[in-house]
C-alpha cells in the first residue's frame, strides 16, 4: 500500500499589482515562504513541478532555481491553462508516491496585472477599458457546445444554460453570488480586492458577458503559490510541530473531458468536474457532506453556481436553492471561496490552483485569523483550466 502524501510547508504571495517584483522574484518569495514554512530547505527537496504560462520561453523551474537554489535536482515545467499550479502540484506529490524522492516542491506563478482580458476569462485589474481577445460568433454544433470561445462568453452562456434546465437563476442571483465572494474578501489581507461591494454597484457596473458584470469576473493580478510535499515515512521523522501543521493530501485528481458529441473544440465543464469530483470522493473516503470548506474556481459568478451541482454540495438541478439557503456563506452550512475566490482575490492563472490549496490548508491548521472556519477538518479545492483539465483535492488536518 503506497504511503499517504502530505502538505508540509505552502505560501502565497499578496495578490494584486507589484510593478516591482518580476517573475522570478514573486516565484521566487513563495518557494522561500513554503521552504520556511515547512522547516525544510532546498537541500531536501527531491523534485520539482514549476508552471508559468505568460512568462515566455525557457523553464521558469531552472530560471527560479538559479535564485533559490541549484541542487541538481529534476524539474518539470508545466502548463495547463488556470489548472497549471494544481498540476505542478501533482507531479511532486506523484514523485514522492512513487517512492523516488521523500520530499518535492511544487510552485505556480504569473504576472498579469494590467493584461487585459485574457483567454483564461480574467479581467484587467487596473482599467475600466477591456477588449475582448479571440474570434467570437456562432461556430457549428460540432465545433462547440456555445457560440464563442471567449471565456467570459463561454461561462455565460453555462450559467444560463443551467438556469434554462433547471430554473430559478437570474442576473440578481449571480451578483449575489459575486456580493458574497467580495464580503469575504474583507477579511483576506492577500486578496487582490478586499472591498465589500453591494449588489446595485455589482449589477450596475460595466456589463462583460451578460449576466456577468465586471465584480463577476475573475481579475488578473501578480501572484505565486508554492508547496512542499512529503512521504509518511518523512514526516514521521520530523518535529512535533512539523507534524501538527502537516496537512494530509487525501485525493488528488486530475481529469480531461471524455469524448462527447458538439464538445470537440470547447469542453463541456460540467462533465470533467463533475467526473474529478467522483474520482476524489472516492479516493479520499469522504463525501460533500464531510466537507468543512471549499474554495472552488469562480472564474465568473456563473460558473461558482453551476460548480455547486458539478461538485455535488447540493443534489442535481439544486444548485440555486443550495445558494439560497445560506449555505456557501462563510457562516454556512458549506463555506464556498471564504478567501473571496477568484473574483477578489485574484486570478494568476499558474498561481491559482496552488493558492486554492494554501486556502484550506490555512485553514484546517486553524491559521485562519478573522476568516477561520472554526473547526475545519476537511476541505476541498477545486481548479479548472479550458484547455482542457480540472484538478481537484482533498485536504485532511492531522490527527
Amino acid at each position: 500500500m503506497s504511503e499517504d502524501i502530505w502538505i508540509l510547508g505552502i505560501h502565497m504571495t499578496k495578490f494584486g499589482k507589484h510593478p516591482d517584483k518580476d517573475t522570478l522574484d514573486l516565484a521566487s518569495e513563495a518557494v522561500m515562504g513554503a521552504l520556511a514554512d515547512g522547516g525544510v530547505t532546498m537541500k531536501d527537496i527531491g523534485v520539482m513541478g514549476a508552471g508559468n504560462l505568460m512568462g515566455g520561453a525557457g523553464g521558469i523551474g531552472q530560471q527560479l532555481q538559479k535564485q533559490v537554489g541549484q541542487t541538481g535536482i529534476p524539474v518539470y515545467n508545466v502548463a495547463n491553462a488556470c489548472a497549471t499550479g494544481a498540476t505542478a502540484l501533482r507531479v511532486a506529490a506523484m514523485a514522492v508516491k512513487a517512492g523516488e524522492v521523500d520530499c518535492g516542491l511544487a510552485v505556480g506563478v504569473e504576472k498579469l496585472a494590467g493584461a487585459g482580458l485574457l483567454a483564461g476569462g480574467s479581467r484587467a485589474d487596473n482599467s475600466k477599458n477591456w477588449t475582448p481577445q479571440g474570434r467570437q460568433g456562432a461556430v457549428a454544433a460540432l465545433d462547440g457546445r456555445v457560440g464563442t470561445d471567449t471565456m467570459p462568453g463561454v461561462f455565460a452562456q453555462i450559467g444560463m444554460e443551467y438556469g434554462h434546465r433547471y430554473g430559478g437563476t437570474s442576473f440578481e442571483l449571480f451578483a449575489r453570488i459575486s456580493e458574497k465572494n467580495h464580503s469575504h474578501s474583507t477579511l483576506n489581507p492577500l486578496a487582490s480586492y478586499q472591498k465589500k461591494m453591494s449588489l446595485k454597484e455589482i449589477m450596475g457596473d460595466v456589463m462583460i458577458a451578460y449576466p456577468n458584470t465586471r465584480p463577476m469576473c475573475s481579475a488578473n493580478c501578480d501572484g505565486a503559490a508554492a508547496a512542499v510535499v512529503v512521504s509518511d515515512s518523512k514526516l514521521k521523522k520530523l518535529s512535533a510541530e512539523q507534524r501538527r501543521r502537516a496537512v494530509k493530501i487525501s485525493a488528488s485528481i486530475l481529469t480531461t473531458d471524455p469524448w462527447e458529441d458538439a464538445c470537440q473544440v470547447l469542453p463541456n465543464v460540467n462533465t470533467l468536474t463533475r467526473n474529478a469530483a467522483r474520482q476524489a470522493y472516492e479516493q479520499a473516503s469522504v463525501g460533500p457532506e464531510d466537507l468543512d470548506l471549499v474554495e472552488l474556481h469562480d472564474c465568473f459568478a456563473t460558473a461558482e453556481l453551476v460548480h455547486y451541482d458539478n461538485l455535488m454540495l447540493c443534489e442535481e438541478g439544486g444548485a440555486v436553492d443550495f445558494f439560497n439557503s445560506g449555505a456557501p456563506w462563510r457562516d454556512g452550512k458549506t463555506p464556498v471561496n471564504v478567501s473571496g475566490g477568484l473574483e477578489s482575490k485574484g486570478h494568476p492563472i499558474s498561481a491559482t490552483g496552488i493558492a486554492n490549496i494554501w486556502e484550506v490548508c490555512t485553514h484546517l491548521r486553524g491559521e485562519g485569523g478573522a476568516r477561520q472556519i472554526e473547526g475545519a477538518k476537511v476541505g476541498l479545492a477545486h481548479v479548472i483550466g479550458l484547455g482542457n483539465a480540472c484538478g481537484v483535492h482533498i485536504l485532511e488536518k492531522a490527527a
